[in-house]
């Protein structure tokens, strides 16, 4: 089915029932599903073909999940544009996926205004909070469609092969590459995800990871199992522990380091934390001792999944009496796993020759199955080259053991993850060797207690030349994004290099991984 079906079946069985709930406003299912028709409808009375890309850039709002649903619900594509990223980089990725229609938040409202400047496919803007300069507010667009009538896109296979989102990845030199998820991808999603985090009574769903990344899906799948969403607008440790009791939260997903801050807290024992049934970590592997530091704060709750935007977010499932059966010393190993295969896919570890290896051998990380994506949008090549031997080859190096249980220890390719976010290091590097003082630079993940992995260049300079630690920073941020520029600098004398010229990243490493045994958190 496509997304819009799941969330139209849990509306008709729960139209009275609350469903999303943010600062401002509070919808039934009922309304909730009169807004996304309206907003398909409205979509139809300007003239949208089948299968457009819309692009939605905000902060988290309940807008945003009205926007999601009624796109979906007209068969048009989702474009996610990360506010963490730079102006020039997301305008980039918009180029490349051709956005026609982009709706988006006051707060990016200059932003916004110089995307229609340079974006040519760009026809359609409407601020989601207000009018402003010549673009409509939701509101105003949603009326445009009263008295329309909209095109049925669906068929009877649930329309497998059309696209629900192009979903950007980290770039490397050149431009991120854009996830084809279809209706297939996304709908093994929804119906593991369900499967996976269904729990009794009344469901809520607290939302506060950005909802351009994994909470989007993720808050659309609970909706679908007739929970109650409740929306955050960015994530704060502190709201997150109070808003836990306040709403008596059932299901929430946060990045590992989101999981640290709030452990960290001063009150983090001051709430009520017993409603919590499925509480998700995913993004990044988790520390061990924070795992089990958060059963004993959080309760029987924390769970696990592994995938990337090719394999939407479960290919692996370590659920919540797994996880606390290992920090109560039964195969205490295993919260350092992220969990075994879901039932859509075959999850597998090969060698560089295509060879499936047995248990307990290290190797890459495969999967096969329906929650595969189709591959990269326009990028045969790179599609070609991740689809090796007939598995899609996620570029995690890791282990099973006997029990089925998979176990990440090292990366495949220079992709560092921080804060949930994956970023390559020949983009930063690229960043930094702009500044003239900067002879060399290699850049590599360090371990941190805040972000997983902290973005960190090692930098040798130019003879008699200077530079400080804060200028790099800052003009990293700049060129290429927050989330992206280094977190830490060191200068040293030479960039250290293998018998081959090449940087040598693993010895670099080294030095700051020292006392680990693995080489990502």
């Amino acid at each position: 089915m496509r997304m819009y079906d799941y969330f139209d079946k849990s509306a008709e069985l729960n139209a009275q029932r609350t469903a999303l709930v943010d600062k401002a406003k509070t919808y039934t299912f009922a309304e909730l599903r009169d807004n996304a028709k309206r907003f398909s409808l409205s979509l139809a009375a300007r003239g949208i073909a089948n299968q457009e890309t819309i692009a939605i850039y905000s902060p988290n709002d309940a807008a945003v999940l009205v926007c999601l649903l009624g796109l979906w619900r007209a068969n048009a594509i989702w474009i996610p544009v990360n506010a963490r990223n730079s102006l020039d980089a997301n305008i980039q990725y918009m180029k490349y996926v051709r956005v026609r229609w982009l709706f988006y938040h006051s707060s990016f409202g200059e932003e916004a205004r110089k995307m229609k400047a340079e974006i040519s496919s760009l026809r359609h803007m409407i601020c989601l909070d207000r009018a402003e300069q010549g673009c409509p507010s939701l509101d105003e667009f949603m009326r445009e469609g009263e008295g329309k009538s909209e095109p049925d896109y669906r068929d009877a296979y649930g329309n497998p092969h059309d696209l629900a989102g192009i979903i950007g990845t980290g770039g490397t030199t050149g431009p991120a590459k854009g996830v084809r998820v279809n209706n297939l991808a996304f709908g093994t999603f929804m119906e593991t995800s369900m499967n996976a985090w269904a729990a009794e009574g009344d469901l809520v769903c607290l939302t506060t990871a950005p909802m351009t990344h994994a909470a989007g899906p993720v808050a659309a799948a609970t909706l679908a199992m007739g929970a109650k969403v409740v929306i955050m607008p960015a994530f704060d440790a502190f709201g997150v522990l109070e808003n836990i009791e306040r709403h008596r939260v059932t299901h929430m997903f946060l990045p590992p380091t989101a999981l640290y801050a709030m452990l960290s807290h001063p009150r983090v024992r001051a709430f009520d934390y017993s409603s919590l049934k499925v509480f998700l970590l995913a993004g990044s592997p988790v520390s061990p001792e924070k795992f089990k530091q958060a059963v004993e704060v959080f309760g029987p709750c924390m769970a696990q999944s592994y995938g990337q935007t090719e394999v939407p977010m479960i290919a692996t499932w370590l659920p919540p009496k797994i996880v606390a059966a290992a920090a109560a010393g039964d195969h205490p190993e295993r919260l350092r796993s992220c969990g075994q295969a879901t039932s859509a896919v075959r999850v597998a570890i090969m060698d560089d020759d295509g060879k499936l290896l047995p248990a307990g051998e290290v190797g890459e990380i495969v999967v096969r199955g329906s929650l595969v994506t189709e591959g990269y949008f326009e990028l045969p090549e790179a599609t070609k080259e991740v689809r090796l031997f007939g598995w899609h080859h996620t570029g995690d190096v890791g282990y099973r053991d006997e029990g089925g249980y998979f176990y990440i220890v090292d990366r495949k390719k220079d992709m560092i993850v921080t804060g949930g976010f994956n970023v390559f290091s020949a983009e930063v590097e690229a960043a930094v060797m702009e500044l003239p003082q900067v002879r060399e630079c290699a850049v590599i993940g360090v371990p941190d207690e805040k972000w997983g992995e902290a973005v960190t260049a090692i930098v040798a300079l130019q003879p008699g030349t200077e530079l400080s630690k804060p200028s790099v920073i800052a003009h990293c941020k700049s060129r290429i994004g927050s989330v992206k520029a280094p977190k830490d600098v060191h200068f040293w004398p030479e960039v250290p290099r293998t018998g081959a010229g090449k940087f040598d990243k693993k010895a670099m490493r080294a030095r700051f991984w020292q006392g680990t045994d693995r080489n990502v958190h």
